[in-house]
């Protein structure tokens, strides 16, 4: 301690050397097991999948040799000139704008009648009966999505279709026999329907949930202030709720974009005049039909940056919308 005290200087103390913190056995554990692993599968089972994606993409190969014939860029320049694979694209874009609208839209006006839609006097509340909505809304979603499909191709059918039959029991003649999936006008409105028939019924319960944790002051201010329910909905109600809304969106947007099982059920050559034709489905034909695994993996490639900015768009967006907070309003 004296020479530590002459070191510094007449007056002047310095602090004894900290002892070296041992390393703490739970903290190795806990970055092991929750940081250090997951890492590990995701590069495992991501990063290395989607590197070697990436390098079958530049090659001719045709999925069932070891033989590689490096071809560089060629794929992906295919792809400006192959006029079924840009309908497919469109198709998917499409897809990507409707269904999520579409269904986020009918599954909030179904969750606001069920949670806020009861009478305008007294305790804030449902329908009566709201229970029996819930559960009809939610049924099909409990139905895989390829016996919707094959289920709902039943119902489309020209000839024997329930949709038919009751269309001209009803007088409407001019649907005799008439082929919604292989009419190049209907194909695709009838698909998005039975996407958004299938998915609704989640995110309904869903909007539910969100609902139910805003306060109900909140809803009681905004009666005293001569609000009526569609401008509660929109004005109260959505704000609230915009991180869901956001997060369903992404998760509904991708859906849309896949869709692989409900276009193969009803459609599993793509439509007329490929109508129907998704990019998942046209990468699924040149994979196996086709032979041409290598720029299969090249859409495949392309895909995937599709999806990524189709989230980050919808990220900004609603950002904006939102405002710089990122947070739900108050």
């Amino acid at each position: 301690m004296t020479a530590l005290l002459t070191a510094a200087g007449p007056g002047e103390r310095t602090a004894p050397p900290r002892p070296r913190r041992r390393p703490n056995l739970d903290r190795i554990s806990f970055m092991l097991v929750f940081l250090v692993a997951p890492l590990i599968l995701f590069a495992i089972f991501v990063l290395l999948p989607f590197a070697q994606s990436t390098y079958y993409s530049l090659t001719s190969w045709g999925g069932y040799s070891d033989q590689l014939e490096w071809v560089g860029l060629q794929n992906f320049t295919q792809m400006l000139g192959d006029e079924v694979l840009l309908k497919s694209v469109r198709n998917s874009i499409v897809l990507a704008l409707v269904v999520p609208t579409l269904t986020l839209t009918v599954a909030f006006a179904i969750a606001c009648v069920v949670t806020t839609g009861g009478p305008s006097i007294g305790n804030i509340q449902g329908l009566r009966g709201s229970a029996f909505y819930r559960v009809a809304s939610f049924f099909p979603y409990c139905v895989p999505a390829i016996v919707i499909g094959i289920i709902w191709a039943q119902v489309y059918d020209p000839s024997r279709g329930l949709l038919n039959g009751f269309l001209t029991a009803i007088g409407l003649d001019q649907f005799t026999s008439f082929p919604w999936l292989g009419d190049e006008s209907t194909a695709m409105a009838a698909s998005v329907f039975v996407i958004v028939w299938s998915l609704v019924g989640f995110y309904t319960i869903l909007f539910i949930a969100a609902i139910k944790g805003i306060p109900a002051e909140t809803y009681e201010a905004a009666r005293l202030d001569g609000a009526g329910r569609f401008r509660i909905a929109v004005s109260v109600t959505l704000p609230q709720i915009a991180s869901s809304f956001q997060t369903a969106y992404i998760y509904l947007g991708l859906v849309a974009v896949d869709s692989f099982v409900y276009m193969a059920a009803l459609n599993a050559q793509g439509g007329p005049n490929y109508a129907t034709l998704t990019m998942t489905q046209y990468l699924y034909n040149v994979a196996f039909f086709q032979g041409k695994f290598g720029y299969a993996t090249a859409i495949g490639i392309v895909l995937a940056l599709v999806t990524l900015v189709y989230a980050a768009l919808v990220f900004g967006v609603f950002r904006l919308i939102r405002g710089k907070d990122g947070g739900d309003h108050a």
